[in-house]
């Protein structure tokens, strides 16, 4: 036996005893009565064959971005860096994490931002590479606290408020109250993942004409066990929000059929904790045996602020819920310093695109293409259409009143090439900043590009704020 085939066969090993104990946990689990057989099957799917699936996520990102642009290295968590020690393919597992360095090809971002220093040296601000952290597989303890805990909780509480909100639509509120009740004692004796069954005999005889359009509403709301969606799971770092959302439509347009949500938060206004991602999942496995896989891609500077915060949201777990909240708020304060040190890169990129810009304005002399269409690209993750009509409205009178007005232009411009400039420039903006939750910030306001960045801001804000 060559040594690669021992090292594969001493991991198979390892991985298959991992399995073992994971199933037992499970076991364990639903002789307790702490999950029924339906939570109990599928847990087991997400933890047996662990090497199998674990493999499957590095062939979806495979898929996704081509082979890895350097070698695979083990990823240190405490550190927040890889171990300097590159493995082979065959030595992969479930039991550690790793990082993984890609190229998002077709990037509209791609060479777009560079300083030019001395001898022609060139400096690129904004990379096309992807550092991904493939995540070790969740322990099952903790998945099992999850199951049985918070999503059970959550799963109660909406069937219990899907009942009474189609019961008083039809009947006395003092009824539907009584019956919520009802529920939420029932869902307390045991786990319980059958809503419509269970509700139907606890409300009884009598309520035959809402029997249907209440069981229709109580099988949409999510079982506690298929919320569990992160067993499997990476992390996408990317320099700008642009990028990621390219990435999140390419998995879109490659396997439409494997996606099973899409959550979209760098725009989030009404999110407490301040917290800026995307996440996608997508269905991994083949035939009958499927699992979801979790992607969340992130914005290389507010991943250096998420990491900061992951002791303080544990405390906050273990809290009161008045002392829990206060800690939350500190910590959106603290996230919202990595919007602004974000959005202050954006800044400097307009900065340094705002002459190229204009030099293909010019130099496409009203031809049908000019060198900068395309980028950044349109994107259907984007702000409402009807933010960017009120915005481009207000800089249309913001340019003709000469507020904002090129002043070292080679030629002169005219209002409709000084109005492509800024549009092409606000729109930039859009696509590339992160909104502010609460406060507006205004990043220094000395340069063109300054007063102009707090300009579309501001609009953003006071449009989300009516």
């Amino acid at each position: 036996m060559t040594h690669t085939a021992a090292t594969d066969n001493a991991i198979r090993d390892i991985i298959a005893e991992h399995d073992r104990k994971n199933l037992d946990v499970i076991a364990r689990a639903a002789a307790a009565g702490k999950i029924n057989a339906e939570a109990r099957e599928y847990l087991e799917t997400m933890y047996s064959d662990g090497l199998v699936w674990f493999r499957e996520m590095f062939h979806l990102l495979g898929k996704s971005f081509g082979a890895p642009k350097a070698p695979v290295m083990l990823y240190d968590y405490d550190s927040d860096s890889g171990v300097d020690e590159p493995i082979k393919i065959s030595e992969i597992s479930p039991l550690s994490p790793y990082l993984v360095q890609h190229r998002l090809d077709g990037d509209p971002m791609r060479n777009q931002f560079f300083t030019s220093g001395a001898g022609h040296k060139i400096d690129l601000s904004v990379s096309s590479i992807v550092t991904v952290i493939v995540g070790a597989q969740k322990k099952i303890e903790r998945a099992l606290a999850k199951v049985t805990g918070k999503y059970y909780d959550d799963y109660v509480r909406e069937v219990a408020e899907t009942a009474y909100r189609v019961i008083s639509a039809h009947e006395r509120e003092a009824s539907a109250r009584a019956i919520s009740d009802k529920i939420y004692e029932k869902f307390r004796e045991k786990f319980i993942t059958t809503a419509s069954e269970t509700v139907l005999g606890i409300i009884g005889r009598g309520h035959e004409e809402i029997a249907v359009e209440l069981v229709r509403e109580l099988d949409r709301v999510t079982k506690p066990h298929l919320r569990l969606c992160d067993v499997w799971r990476v992390k996408c770092l990317f320099d700008l929000v642009p990028q990621a959302r390219t990435f999140i439509e390419r998995i879109h347009e490659m396997m439409p059929d494997r996606i099973m949500s899409t959550r979209d938060k760098f725009y989030d206004m009404d999110n407490p904790r301040n917290y800026r991602d995307a996440k996608v999942i997508v269905e991994i496995g083949s035939g009958r045996r499927r699992a979801p896989m979790e992607i969340i891609c992130q914005v290389r500077t507010f991943f250096d602020y998420e990491r900061k915060t992951h002791d303080a949201y544990a405390v906050a777990r273990s809290q009161s819920a008045a002392d829990a909240a206060e800690l939350e708020r500190q910590l959106a304060s603290f996230m919202a310093a990595g919007v602004r040190e974000y959005n202050l890169k954006i800044c400097h990129y307009l900065d340094d695109l705002f002459d190229r810009v204009g030099w293909n304005i010019l130099y496409s002399q009203d031809r049908e293409v000019a060198l900068m269409d395309g980028f950044p690209r349109n994107c259907t993750l984007y702000y409402p259409p009807k933010v960017l009509e009120i915005i481009f409205d207000k800089l249309d009178n913001a340019i003709e009143n000469e507020v904002f007005h090129v002043t070292d232009a080679p030629a002169k411009l005219t209002q409709a090439q000084e109005s492509k400039i800024f549009r092409w420039m606000t729109r930039f903006i859009l696509v590339s900043a992160m909104p502010y939750l609460s406060a507006r910030w205004d990043v220094p306001a000395d340069t063109l590009s300054g007063r102009l960045f707090n300009f579309v801001m501001k609009e953003v804000q006071r449009y989300y704020k009516k």
